[in-house]
């Protein structure tokens, strides 16, 4: 699904399951996000894999092509979905990509799609000696993506805390509204208990966030 969502996935997969289908495989096409990002389809790695992990039987491929959206990365993502065990990949090829009818920008000739499979380092997950380093490096590479992800989004926070600010600037509004910032704690505290954070953590983390937000907006208004 291009819904973020890893319900909506299994929910998929159920569907096609109780309809007889015993065959079947995962395809990791990317999801949609909010804001622009270098990519066509957000990766959003993190669910793929969890994906993966409830389904280890299934075969898992990934398609950089339309997470990508353009081919000069599509490499990148092609050679991560490998380090991260993915099955295989799904990659456009048209033998003139320009002037393709559809999804010209992410298509690539056979010329370099040979190109593209002899450079991948393809990797196996041996059970040797190896292999404790090997599921660490698994997850720090999980532990990468959702940093990036994260920064991500608190760059976009920030893009709308420079909007509120610039709106109280024009219309004389203090910055710290303090009702509002109870309320951004107590939904942050409610939602931090369901998934497991203590409250000590979210209150740091939204603390930083805040003082960020209100670093930004103390510029805007004496800029």
């Amino acid at each position: 699904p291009i819904t973020p969502n890893l319900e909506f996935w299994i929910g998929a997969v159920d569907r096609v399951a109780k309809a007889g289908i015993k065959n079947i495989g995962l395809i990791h096409r990317g999801f949609s996000s909010y804001g622009n990002t270098e990519y066509r389809n957000a990766p959003m790695w993190h669910l793929a894999i969890e994906m993966k992990r409830r389904n280890p039987d299934m075969l898992l491929i990934n398609d950089p092509s339309h997470i990508c959206g353009r081919r000069d990365i599509l490499m990148d993502v092609a050679q991560k979905a490998i380090d991260l065990d993915f099955d295989g990949l799904i990659i456009e090829s048209h033998i003139d990509p320009d002037n393709a009818w559809s999804d010209a920008k992410q298509q690539v000739t056979p010329e370099r799609l040979g190109e593209m499979i002899s450079s991948i380092i393809w990797r196996k997950e041996d059970i040797s000696s190896e292999e404790l380093h090997a599921a660490m490096e698994k997850m720090r590479q999980q532990i990468n993506q959702l940093d990036d992800e994260l920064l991500q989004l608190l760059g976009q926070r920030m893009k709308v805390a420079d909007k509120i600010g610039q709106y109280k600037k024009d219309n004389n509004i203090t910055i710290l509204q303090t009702n509002r910032w109870n309320a951004i704690l107590d939904r942050a505290f409610a939602k931090g208990e369901q998934l497991g954070l203590s409250r000590e953590f979210i209150t740091k983390y939204f603390d930083a966030v805040h003082m960020e937000s209100i670093n930004h907006q103390n510029k805007i208004m004496n800029d």
